[in-house]
């Protein structure tokens, strides 16, 4: 039995970390819709929160690694929760200018995004230092996120609407600062999470070396790329719904922030659900098969939905099935990232992935505030789900996603000693359970599965983060996400 503690550390951390952030995803954009009545100004400070996200994804990968990752999000929570309060301390005093509103929201978005990182890179070694499979691991990481998601949803609305959404800003900061204080005490001990020592000096050239192994490691395999062009669309446009188009719709035909809260947390029951069910079921059919189906689910019906009709229930029913498909998403992907990239490189790609993956934030959250002005929210609506949609027929067409189910490593789950090995999917080949056991070839030439701890981690030329987890983890990416 292995040490439990910081894994639960981490996912405890997580959880509260994510719950904040429901605050912050619902309650920024209600702040700005109130004390502007813009819906391009909204759009603006989405934009202003998520570019710096992709900077600090762009550079920040080798710094992971260097700082450690538990001092690494330990740093990004506390920075984050001083800017967070900061705005409505500021408002309170009377002093809050858009400016700063816009610039404590990039900030946030640029502090943050390390700190994520580091919790994410670290499960796998958790994972075994629990004494427990990765894809489960990564099923629970998942899971968690995704029922704090619901939690702090469902009570952004209510708390919004009973106490004004300034107070509930403040609530995201302290959730902010009880993610590091659990990271800083719950994490002690384990390798991973240290400093590493650097393979040569510091300076320029050496980071710059650093960095580009990320990106090489991501530009070489070709399913990594597929995965990073398809989510970069898909997080673009959720960003434009979460920031704008939810809360325009709300406002003008569902009663206002309670009905985002409602539908935010049935998004995110939903995910759980889809979790949890993966997590039981999952490894039983074929990654590809799964993922194209509920990828196509998971989002675009909703913008449709919002579009046509101008009342709550449709859009909750729409809202809860398509966050079941979206929870089977990041479980397939992350389970896939951690198999192919070692742990040598995982800062370095996992900050790649990200940067490729909300590339377009910025842009999603500035489009989708002009398109509401210029074309109305109907038209908005459409056009970004469309975006949406042809987004999602990536794993029809291209070529690369066939090999999603080629998992080195990845064949079989233990549930205990003797277990016997499970067929995750076609391709995929079983490691032998006990000494002496022949293991099973999918084909003439093929190799014996490699078996013990680390395997899933060896490196593959062929891998929500997005890395950050590739996939969102919302009806849309977060605008200063944790």
């Amino acid at each position: 039995m292995g040490n439990r503690t910081p894994l639960a550390a981490v996912l405890t951390a997580n959880s509260i970390s994510t719950a904040g952030t429901s605050l912050t995803l619902i309650g920024v954009p209600w702040f700005v819709l109130e004390t502007t009545g813009s819906a391009g100004r909204a759009g603006l400070v989405a934009f202003c929160a998520t570019l710096p996200i992709v900077v600090a994804a762009l550079i920040g990968g080798p710094v992971i690694d260097r700082f450690g990752r538990r001092r690494t999000a330990v740093v990004s929570d506390a920075v984050c929760a001083a800017a967070i309060a900061a705005i409505p301390l500021l408002h309170f005093a009377g002093v809050l200018h858009f400016w700063m509103l816009c610039a404590l929201m990039a900030l946030n978005g640029f502090a943050h995004t390390p700190g994520n990182t580091a919790r994410y890179v670290l499960v796998p070694d958790l994972a075994e230092h629990a004494g427990t499979t990765l894809p489960r691991a990564a099923s629970l990481f998942d899971a968690v996120s995704r029922g704090a998601r619901m939690v702090g949803a469902a009570l952004a609305g209510l708390l919004i609407a009973l106490v004004g959404a300034e107070t509930v800003l403040l609530l995201d900061a302290a959730t902010f600062g009880l993610s590091a204080l659990l990271i800083a005490a719950g994490v002690r001990g384990v390798r991973a999470a240290e400093p590493r020592k650097a393979e040569a000096p510091v300076s320029l050239r050496t980071y710059g070396t650093e960095l580009r192994e990320g990106y090489a490691h991501v530009l070489g395999n070709r399913l990594l790329l597929a995965v990073v062009v398809m989510v970069m669309f898909m997080n673009g446009t959720d960003q434009g719904w979460n920031a704008v188009l939810l809360p325009v719709h709300a406002e003008a035909e569902l009663g206002g922030a309670p009905a985002i809260g409602l539908l935010t947390a049935l998004f995110g029951a939903g995910g759980l659900a889809g979790a949890l069910l993966y997590g039981a079921v999952g490894h039983r059919f074929s990654r590809r098969a799964v993922f194209t189906v509920c990828v196509i689910l998971c989002g675009a019906p909703r913008f449709l939905v919002a579009a046509v009709t101008g009342t709550t229930l449709p859009l909750a029913v729409t809202m809860l099935l398509g966050g079941v498909a979206g929870g089977v998403l990041n479980p397939i992907l992350t389970t896939v990232v951690y198999e192919r990239v070692p742990d040598r490189l995982r800062s370095r790609v996992s900050g790649a992935l990200t940067a490729g993956c909300e590339f377009a934030m910025p842009v999603g959250g500035l489009a989708a505030g002009l398109l509401v002005e210029g074309a109305g929210a109907t038209g908005a609506l459409l056009a970004m789900g469309g975006v949406f949609f042809l987004a999602t027929l990536s794993p029809l067409v291209f070529p690369s996603w066939r090999t999603l189910d080629d998992a080195p490593g990845a064949g079989a789950v233990r549930e205990g000693p003797g277990a016997r090995p499970v067929r995750e999917g076609p391709g995929v080949r079983p490691v032998p359970d006990e000494p002496g056991a022949r293991p099973v070839r999918e084909e003439p030439g093929a190799k014996p599965a490699p078996d013990g701890p680390g395997a899933a981690a060896k490196p593959v030329p062929d891998g929500p983060g997005a890395g950050a987890k590739p996939v969102p983890d919302t009806p849309g990416a977060k605008a200063g996400a944790q």
